[in-house]
């Protein structure tokens, strides 16, 4: 368990160290990730050291929400005071969201030629 772990942070510390060192606009965890995935797809060894872990950080992720809960309320009166700013930016970005995915959907829909007369 110990290693899975030590393991998944190494594949973080390498994301971080190469976006740190090119000067990547990409996150150093993200390229972790991708580093990751890309270990996991080519070693069926790396793969099965890892799942197990991985598995057990699934289940549990709700609790990687807590600290995301607890600075929400330290910061209640930032957000009561911008409140009607960020409700206004949630509701157009939802709706813009929403726009671009069914417009995505569509013209790869035509583009396959799945798409209803």
């Amino acid at each position: 368990m110990i290693a899975a772990l030590a393991l998944i942070l190494l594949f973080q510390l390498g994301g971080e160290a190469t976006a740190q060192a090119l000067a990547l606009p990409l996150p150093g965890p993200v390229l972790g990730m991708i580093a990751l995935v890309a270990g996991l797809a080519l070693s069926p060894r790396l793969r099965a050291t890892v799942t197990p872990v991985a598995d057990g950080i699934l289940a549990h992720l709700s609790l990687l929400f807590v600290p995301a809960g607890v600075g929400l309320v330290a910061q209640l009166d930032v957000i009561r005071s911008a409140g009607p700013a960020l409700l206004l930016a949630l509701v157009v970005s939802s709706l813009a969201a929403i726009a671009v995915g069914a417009l995505t959907f569509t013209l790869v829909a035509r583009l396959t030629g799945s798409a209803p007369e």
